[in-house]
């Protein structure tokens, strides 16, 4: 806590510990986090026309849902939006960018 190049909110702190717990559980049930991931996808990333400055999704805020009630925290629809760009599920790259097609 007295470091001030971290995070210092006891109820984040506590929340990364349950979250890391939750995929540990995820993990002795067989699991996988990434097939929970990218199942809500069929596996193919979801591409997105593009141009338009997207914050949240009925999609994203059905995946929250889901993570919430598998107790996670602070994964509500748009942590969860910015979360699936980041990593590749969604992909609001505009036509004609570079990255729109990588992978």
């Amino acid at each position: 806590m007295a470091d001030s190049g971290i995070v210092r909110a006891q109820a984040k702190i506590r929340a990364t510990i349950r979250g890391a717990q939750i995929y540990c559980e995820m993990s002795e049930r067989g699991e996988s986090f990434t097939d929970y991931c990218w199942a809500f996808t069929d596996g193919k990333p979801i591409k997105n026309a593009g141009g338009a400055w997207i914050a949240t999704s009925p999609f994203s805020e059905s995946i929250s849902k889901d993570m919430k009630k598998r107790g996670l925290k602070f994964v509500g629809p748009t942590i969860v939006y910015a979360w699936r760009q980041a990593v590749g599920i969604v992909n609001d790259h505009e036509q004609g960018c570079l990255r729109r097609d990588a992978r």
